[in-house]
């Protein structure tokens, strides 16, 4: 059943959207997207991997989302909607902007337009309308959870339902619109994308977030008592990232009714990340074979325990509705022979980190020696600290370990360690901007654990200094990840 993923040695540069420049707080899909995607082509990358796309919460974690399937409207280009002639003026604040766009766009849009609007509003119905009410009514409740909502709202009946709809239609519509134009833009940056022969590479959570839209549509997917909490919530054992485990809070997965219905609800959400993506990276594939779950009483993730989930009856479904399964498993940290062989059952590439290569000795399964072609290799990732920080904090002998493995001197870091991730076997190798341009620690994406100062690094043209990733280019080409050299693993 096995299938090659990868179709070639390719390399590719990990930058959330929202860390490309910008006026405002975050990066949008426009005008600096198409630049970054010139970067890369010439550089010879042809791999662009990111973050999840999904409106956030409050924090701004990008794996905490209010939606598994909605954009998120902060990553809207404002400029593309003046272009359109649906703004006047970008300028502004962005909630007053966008539904200035929306009054123009029924005033003066083109019947093209119109057609393509009802057309996503009816495709996408089946996830869309949910979204809408639900952001509708979570603003009207002051930003409250779904479970703290009025018990007729709360538990969706269709009555009160129907009366929320009926008062809140502007807000509806808003909210059908800004979407339309999220996805209207990813498919002009998809069409940017081929033509420069760079793949976009996604990411998907394995779990969603309580307080999102699919949990309140379907809470009977979920395990959770008649008022909407949670039974057991999800979370991993101790590990590298902490010494206490990582309780997460995301409501675990009634496996046994999603088995029943024939996993439609994941047929429709990998399904949804393939008509986005070339690739899609899933988060925490290790909680396909086994969940930890944390009983939600308790506060910490070392209480949870190991419990097994019907993954590879899942698999064998997806890979019925796609053949091969262009998928890659986030398999790091303490991983069974069983998820091996569920990974190797259905040829998805594994993750190796080369930052957690150096702890133990020569048998380390991250050291690049040790790769196998199956598999995408990582300096670091967005959990990690840039690799000059890491370095930089390491003690007692390891820097020397680190540098008498690579060859090279200390000055020569992270390059050493970007040229070692494209000189590996790996089929894809994918470094952090910030690896590429030799940032240090204050350039951090997330620190796993912590709520302050996450997911908000933006970058400046000003530090892709002239000639900066001259080196690169010439690795790419050296080790056969160019575009077009014909390379075959």
């Amino acid at each position: 059943m096995a299938a090659q993923t990868l179709d070639r040695r390719r390399a590719g540069v990990l930058l959330h959207p929202s860390s490309l420049p910008g006026a405002g707080e975050m990066g949008a899909l426009g005008t600096e997207a198409r630049r970054f995607l010139d970067l890369l082509a010439e550089t010879g990358f042809s791999v662009w991997q990111m973050l999840p796309l999904g409106p956030t919460h409050e924090d701004g974690s990008p794996y905490q989302s209010l939606s598994a399937f909605a954009g998120n409207p902060d990553l809207l280009d404002l400029e593309f909607l003046a272009r359109e002639g649906w703004l006047e003026s970008a300028a502004g604040a962005r909630g007053e902007a966008l539904a200035a766009a929306r009054r123009g766009f029924e005033r003066g849009a083109d019947a093209r337009w119109r057609v393509r609007l009802a057309e996503f509003v009816a495709a996408n119905a089946w996830w869309l309308e949910d979204y809408v009410l639900y952001r509708a009514i979570r603003s009207r409740e002051g930003g409250q959870p779904w479970w703290r909502w009025p018990e007729a709202l709360r538990d969706r009946e269709p009555s009160a339902l129907a009366a929320l709809a009926a008062e809140h239609e502007e807000q509806l519509a808003q909210g059908r619109f800004e979407q339309f134009a999220f996805f209207a833009q990813w498919e002009r940056l998809r069409e940017e994308s081929r033509r420069r022969g760079v793949l976009l590479f996604g990411d998907m959570p394995i779990f969603v977030a309580h307080d999102s839209a699919e949990v309140w549509a379907r809470p009977d997917l979920f395990l959770l008592d008649r008022g909407g909490e949670p039974l057991y919530v999800a979370g991993v054992p101790p590990d590298y990232f902490s010494a206490e485990g990582q309780r997460w809070g995301n409501p675990l997965y009634d496996w046994e009714r999603m088995a029943a219905e024939g996993f439609e609800w994941w047929r429709r959400r990998v399904g949804f990340q393939l008509g986005l993506f070339d690739l899609v990276r899933i988060d925490h594939f290790r909680g396909f074979e086994a969940c930890w779950y944390v009983p939600a009483a308790s506060d910490s993730a070392r209480d949870g325990e190991w419990r097994e989930v019907p993954g590879r009856a899942l698999f064998e479904r997806l890979h019925q509705d796609h053949d091969p399964l262009p998928l890659v498993a986030e398999d790091l940290g303490f991983i069974t022979p069983q998820v091996h062989e569920l990974r190797e059952r259905f040829g998805l590439p594994g993750m190796k980190v080369l930052q957690f290569a150096f702890g133990g000795g020569s048998d380390n399964p991250y050291l690049p020696h040790n790769l196998q072609p199956n598999c995408v290799v990582y300096t670091g990732t967005h959990d990690n600290d840039t690799t000059l920080g890491w370095f930089r904090a390491l003690d007692h002998a390891a820097p020397q370990r680190v540098l008498a493995y690579l060859g090279c001197e200390e000055g020569d870091m992270p390059g050493a360690m970007v040229r070692a991730a494209i000189a590996s076997v790996a089929r894809l190798a994918v470094i952090p901007l910030q690896d590429l341009l030799g940032l240090d620690g204050e350039h951090r994406m997330n620190t796993p654990g912590t709520t302050e100062g996450n997911w908000r690094w933006q970058f400046d043209w000003a530090q892709v200094e002239p000639g900066r990733l001259a080196s690169v280019r010439e690795w790419i080409g050296l080790y056969g990840r160019a575009p077009g050299d014909g390379s075959r693993p």
